[in-house]
């Protein structure tokens, strides 16, 4: 299994930006590429952004024109950064497979909390 850890969380007020990072154990080599998950308590595990091969990404049409992943495979890392931030994007973010078939355990996350 590899393992991910998540970083870079934090409370900001609404407008704020912060950049989230997540390392993993080895090489992940996956052509349906990773990404960033959000979770609310008392919700589903939902994503937000993904990047795949070629650098594609696509986004949440929440987080649209707002959020920006990156990925650096050499360091076996991916980044979220996240500008313009509202309260409804509170929650902890998890990185992963973009593929949820390919799954098998999930990191601590990291809190992101929005003030008003």
């Amino acid at each position: 299994q590899v393992q991910l850890v998540e970083s870079g969380g934090g409370l900001v007020q609404t407008g704020g930006s912060l950049r989230l990072s997540c390392v993993a154990s080895r090489t992940i080599v996956s052509s349906t590429g990773m990404a960033w998950y959000r979770q609310i308590p008392g919700k589903t595990r939902d994503l937000v952004a993904a990047i795949r091969r070629g650098g594609i990404t696509t986004y949440a049409d929440s987080v649209k024109g707002r959020f920006t992943m990156s990925g650096d495979t050499a360091k076996n890392t991916v980044y979220l950064q996240m500008n313009n931030l509202k309260p409804e994007d509170t929650g902890v973010y998890y990185c992963n497979y973009a593929d949820p078939r390919l799954i098998q355990n999930w990191g601590q996350g990291t809190q992101v909390i929005v003030s008003p």
